[in-house]
């Protein structure tokens, strides 16, 4: 198979690697930390209730939270757990309260918010330090003579948590206690836990090992520690969670803790091993030689990495069956085919990962239907969802990219793998040619029509209330880019695509185009109804000069569209989804469910925009080494500084449309990062 390279002098990963912990590669300053500073309002350090660190376990599963402590979403956990991975999601562990007794008094490193609005413990305030790089790691100040460090990550293939503490500074371990009371439920990780009787509070000790089984159906926690457990059962109720409730959604919860684990603190780390039985390995005959095995093991992989980004992707590789996926983002979503294909791209291909990207295409090559593939990677037994008409398209140039990569590889791709992927790209185009689900097939123009009442087929998919917020039946702009695209790819290796890929680039320019109005329709042939255009000016036309192989605009006409674009839609961290002005534009993302699904391709800004938005300018400026370097210079240092905020080391889902565009959504967004990965490796 011939992939097309819009480069034409070498593979699209030809790209320079970023420096070794370095995020810019280009000079940009790394920080990974928060330092001692005043304490806002809620007692904690500024920016720190909103800012999230990940631990992902590669099969689904994960422990996050705030550099505060203080949980803000019912997603936050210590303990979370894919049963089936990477779906069947359950919190097992929420978190813990934990405190220092000394000789001078009790003093907490851990805080909670609870109804209406308290924060208690004052543990928040203590926070002298926080990083996030290789794992997240805490300094706690508890006076002028005591400094208590806590770390935590989660290790590589296994539902588990290792939590550690140590004293840094101090006058001596005499009397010194740590005591941690954790808070347990064992509900699905969409919804909240709220006191009942059916909650099993017993644990069955052996040794340095207590298994807690909280339900029927749901995985024992094993939990392992060189302290001491005295079994003191209670209920902690009204929670909240600030998320939750700015989301419109229940942000209350009562939590179970079963009893407190004692430990003398010392130079010498306190640990306690947290694992969902079945997920981890639970047989274990020394928890401090585990903790010092796992955590060097742990240390050596992630250093592995050439950068930050690249720890940052390997969170979103998990394990599917036998196979591999993407999840598309933390900490809600599943594996989506869209998603899947434009992520992979620069989380895997970008960086080297072949083989993952070549597993990956090919678990997905077997589940094409109709010319279709599935939006959602089914879960076993769950009916496939085959509601999009651009994830087939861009599975198609995920291919490509991966073949232009491991063109010189063969230990990475053979005939088998390549005849596999060829037949899946047949079928598709196959398929679209002759007519599939929801209206989907190539007209007489050679263009891709698509759309019906009730369904939402493009990356645009927002409903509310039955009610579809951006329809787009008919030829949508990017539908078009990526379809040409498609059957150029194809055409390399079978010559029948190549008569309906110059008859439908031919009528590309001349039916989207509109003159007066100096840039193209987001869709023509509205509503299936011939010479219907709308002519609201969105990103999707970007499509049409970069983020794909083929540039399919004339250059004086194509730089119209990326001035334009510039001008009403890039922000510092990617692309409003509709122009300022146009109706129904939303300046802000929140509210209710319906108000922030009516918002979310309204204005809403996507950084993972910012890929194809770049590689336009760069095209249209000439794509050589000067134009790279300004485009470097101007477009990146945003994103780069976004990486400390939200999500922290990754690229949020959305943001708001005006300044000062605050993250919204996923805070940790696979194709986000991917395409910032993709600039850096690929376009850059």
């Amino acid at each position: 198979m011939n992939p097309i390279d819009p480069n034409a002098a070498g593979p699209a990963s030809g790209g320079q690697p970023l420096q070794q912990e370095s995020y810019a590669g280009q000079g940009q300053p790394k920080r990974t930390g928060w330092a001692a500073q005043p304490l806002d309002s809620s007692g904690c350090p500024p920016g720190a209730e909103r800012a999230e660190w990940l631990e992902a376990d590669g099969l689904g599963g994960f422990a996050s939270g705030t550099v505060s402590g203080v949980r803000s979403r019912r997603y936050h956990a210590l303990l979370l757990t894919a049963t089936t991975p990477p779906a069947g999601r359950m919190v097992l562990v929420n978190g813990f309260d934990a405190w220092v007794e000394t000789p001078r008094g009790t003093f907490a490193i851990s805080s909670q918010r609870y109804v209406p609005d308290v924060i208690h413990p004052d543990g928040a305030s203590r926070i002298e330090f926080f990083e996030y790089e290789p794992w997240p790691r805490w300094r706690y100040k508890i006076d002028d003579d005591l400094i208590v460090e806590q770390e935590l990550f989660v290790p590589k293939g296994e539902s588990a948590v290792f939590v550690s503490w140590r004293m840094v500074a101090g006058i001596g371990d005499l009397g010194l206690k740590l005591k941690v009371r954790p808070f347990l439920s064992g509900r699905d990780f969409h919804s909240t836990h709220h006191e009942n009787g059916s909650f099993r509070f017993d644990g069955e000790q052996a040794g340095e090992r207590i298994t807690f089984r909280s339900y029927d159906g749901v995985p024992a926690i094993i939990a392992y520690s060189n302290g001491y457990y005295t079994h003191e059962p209670t209920w902690y109720r009204n929670f909240v969670y600030l998320e939750e409730q700015a989301r419109g959604l229940d942000s209350v919860e009562d939590l179970a803790s079963p009893g407190v684990f004692e430990f003398s603190l010392s130079q010498k780390p306190t640990v306690l091993m947290l694992a969902a039985e079945g997920h981890a390995i639970s047989e274990i005959e020394s928890i401090e030689a585990r903790y010092a095995q796992v955590r060097t093991i742990e240390q050596r992989r992630r250093e592995y990495f050439s950068s930050p980004l690249e720890r940052a992707a390997d969170a979103y590789l998990v394990k599917r069956g036998k196979g591999k996926t993407l999840i598309a983002g933390y900490p809600w979503f599943g594996d989506w085919g869209r998603d899947t294909f434009i992520a992979l791209r620069g989380l895997c291909v970008a960086t080297g990962r072949l083989e993952d990207a070549r597993d990956i295409l090919v678990e997905w090559a077997g589940t094409v239907s109709q010319g279709m593939l599935p939006n959602r990677f089914p879960d076993q037994g769950a009916q496939l969802e085959f509601n999009s008409v651009d994830a087939s398209l861009w599975y198609v140039i995920a291919v490509n990219d991966y073949l232009l990569a491991a063109e010189n590889q063969p230990l990475v791709t053979d005939d088998c793998h390549t005849k596999k992927l060829r037949a899946a790209i047949e079928a598709i185009l196959a398929g679209y040619n002759e007519g599939t689900r929801f209206g989907i097939r190539a007209d007489r123009d050679g263009l891709l029509s698509a759309g019906e009442p009730g369904q939402q087929l493009t990356w645009m998919d927002a409903r509310v209330e039955g009610r579809e917020i951006t329809p787009r039946i008919g030829k949508p702009v990017e539908i078009q880019a990526l379809w040409l695209n498609a059957l150029a790819i194809a055409a390399k290796f079978s010559a029948r695509w190549q008569p309906l890929f110059e008859k439908g680039r031919a009528a590309f320019e001349s039916k989207f185009w509109s003159e007066h109005a100096g840039y193209l329709a987001d869709v023509i042939d509205c509503d299936h109804q011939p010479g219907v255009v709308d002519l609201t000016f969105r990103p999707n036309q970007i499509f049409a000069i970069g983020g794909l192989p083929l540039t399919l605009l004339s250059k004086e006409k194509a730089r119209h569209v990326v001035d334009s674009v510039e001008k009403l839609l890039l922000t510092p961290v990617g692309l409003r989804s509709l122009a300022p002005g146009e109706p129904g534009y939303a300046a802000h993302y929140g509210g209710s469910v319906a108000e922030r699904d009516g918002s979310y391709h309204q204005g809403t800004v996507w950084p993972w925009l910012i890929g194809p938005f770049v590689e336009a300018w760069v095209r249209v400026h000439g794509s050589n080494a000067g134009a790279k370097k300004k485009a470097r210079t101007q477009f990146l240092p945003p994103l780069y500084e976004h990486l400390n905020h939200a999500g922290l080391g990754h690229v949020s889902e959305i943001c708001d449309a005006e300044p000062p565009h605050t993250p919204r959504g996923c805070p940790f967004q696979a194709w986000s990062l991917g395409e910032l990965l993709r600039l850096e490796r690929s376009v850059l």
